[in-house]
């Protein structure tokens, strides 16, 4: 345990790079060789729009970094913060740590997300995405990207974390929304039972399905336990899913990239009627 925060309190830039190039690389390979659905799109033109969206965000994080860093060494200095309070061995205090800031950082800001109108028109990027892969992990409007920072900085001053843990969350966080957005078909034993603990491809899917009450539904990012404990999951056939959202299908909508940075401060469109609901 010792390593790990050792290697996590000093993670080289360079690293933390290579996660992120490295992990879209090999996500990208396995969900060429063994696709669920054979997307018919310019997989080069698709993924340089994610990524511009993925370099946002990146540079965003970086000019806030010394926020959370300081708010780090505050809580610490400060005996601040749920984990600080209790005394547990390190083992423990990492994953009550993790889960605690996936549930704040991760679950909570995308469930609010849903939920409040002019911060959806900033999220709805992410799922205008009709041909969801490894890369539209980090397909998140720069206005978005504040709203998750700042979620995460809150998360660090009430789990009471020290930077070590954020490094490590960020680290897992990042992996696994590039794992769980890949259009790899995996057999069901196996995503079953990965679910059991974790956020699987076959679990995050039906959230970009383009109607609701599936884009409501499944938020998690690297633990499964809060959608089932706040009765936000449902398990469906995936084969069933059309990605995207209903009320922006347009070409531009989809793959225009200044219209998509314009979508959060254009007039709100609200979910449209259906004469029906949508069973899958």
């Amino acid at each position: 345990m010792e390593t790990i925060i050792n290697y996590f309190s000093n993670m080289p830039t360079a690293h933390r790079t290579f996660l992120l190039v490295g992990g879209l690389a090999f996500f990208w390979m396995v969900e060429s060789a063994v696709p669920l659905f054979k997307l018919k799109y310019n997989k080069w033109k698709h993924a340089l729009i994610n990524i511009f969206f993925t370099l946002t965000t990146a540079l965003i994080n970086l000019l806030f970094a010394f926020i959370l860093v300081k708010s780090s060494d505050w809580v610490v200095a400060n005996n601040f913060g749920i984990i600080q309070w209790i005394d547990m061995p390190v083992w423990l205090y990492a994953i009550v740590g993790l889960l605690l800031l996936d549930l704040i950082g991760a679950w909570l800001v995308h469930y609010v997300e849903h939920r409040v109108k002019w911060m959806w028109k900033f999220h709805l990027i992410h799922h205008t995405d009709q041909n969801v892969d490894t890369t539209t992990a980090n397909r998140h409007h720069p206005g978005e990207s504040i709203f998750r920072f700042v979620f995460t900085t809150i998360a660090v001053f009430i789990v009471g974390t020290p930077m070590w843990m954020v490094f490590l969350y960020q680290t897992l966080s990042l992996v696994f929304t590039q794992f769980n957005h890949s259009n790899v078909n995996m057999p069901n034993w196996l995503d079953d039972a990965l679910s059991l603990v974790i956020c699987s491809p076959n679990m995050h899917r039906v959230h970009h399905h383009y109607r609701m009450p599936y884009t409501d539904s499944n938020f998690g990012n690297i633990f499964f336990f809060w959608d089932r404990m706040f009765g936000t999951y449902i398990k469906v056939d995936n084969k069933k899913l059309k990605y995207g959202v209903d009320t922006y299908m347009g070409e531009k909508d989809a793959n225009d990239l200044v219209t998509m940075l314009k979508i959060p401060f254009q007039r709100y469109r609200p979910t449209p009627k259906y004469n029906k609901e949508e069973k899958l």
